[in-house]
């Protein structure tokens, strides 16, 4: 348990490295609001699938406190080591936007004044979960599982382009943005409407994961 929940951390601490970090450094980088964006996108995407390859045969490389309800719900693992996996996500995620903004000699903790609510937003973040979480299923239901770097990283990258909300998708990495008011950063306020977002697209990912897994 200790090596699983370990690599669950420092995999969630390495993702919000990539998504802060990126996000801080592409602002300094270019004004171009577009090449921020690709800078981030290509950062996160890319840090996802090798921290998925390198965690996977540890700890199954969730780093979501969704994907881990996930494997709770398919009886993948049990209540005390859903319950510390999320501790160690949401524990690793906040550790990595704090380290990200000393990275970068800002404030450890600052927070977040960006405004993301709204309908699409919301809209977004159901559907990219719902997406996210069919896919995972999909994966391991088809015996897949070890093409999950290239395939999540791969719908990461699209999802962030294509989502109004580019895709979070992901309770703790929602959470650790909060303390960073840099590019990635998001206020309270929209963090809730993201998780409501978030909890309602996991039972349907659910329901889409059994379906494609089907045949």
């Amino acid at each position: 348990m200790p090596r699983r929940l370990a690599a669950e951390f420092f995999g969630t601490f390495g993702l919000l490295l990539a998504v802060v970090g990126s996000g801080i450094w592409a602002t300094r980088w270019s004004h171009d609001v577009g090449v921020q964006v690709l800078i981030n996108d290509l950062s996160i995407a890319l840090a996802l699938g090798v921290l998925i390859w390198l965690m996977s045969p540890l700890s199954g490389a969730h780093f979501n406190p969704l994907v881990t309800a996930t494997a709770l719900w398919r009886r993948e693992i049990g209540w005390l080591e859903a319950t510390g996996y999320a501790l160690a996500q949401f524990a690793g995620a906040i550790a990595g936007a704090v380290f990200a903004n000393l990275m970068f000699d800002l404030p450890a903790a600052q927070l977040a004044t960006a405004q993301r609510a709204s309908l699409g937003s919301f809209l977004s973040e159901i559907f990219a979960t719902a997406a996210l979480i069919a896919l995972v299923i999909a994966l391991g239901s088809r015996g897949l599982g070890r093409l999950a770097p290239v395939v999540i990283g791969a719908w990461i990258a699209s999802a962030i382009f294509f989502t109004s909300s580019t895709s979070f998708a992901n309770p703790a990495v929602t959470v650790a943005r909060i303390f960073t008011d840099t590019l990635t950063g998001i206020n309270p306020n929209s963090a809730v409407v993201f998780i409501a977002g978030q909890l309602i697209g996991v039972p349907l990912g659910w329901m889409a994961g059994r379906f494609f897994s089907k045949g």
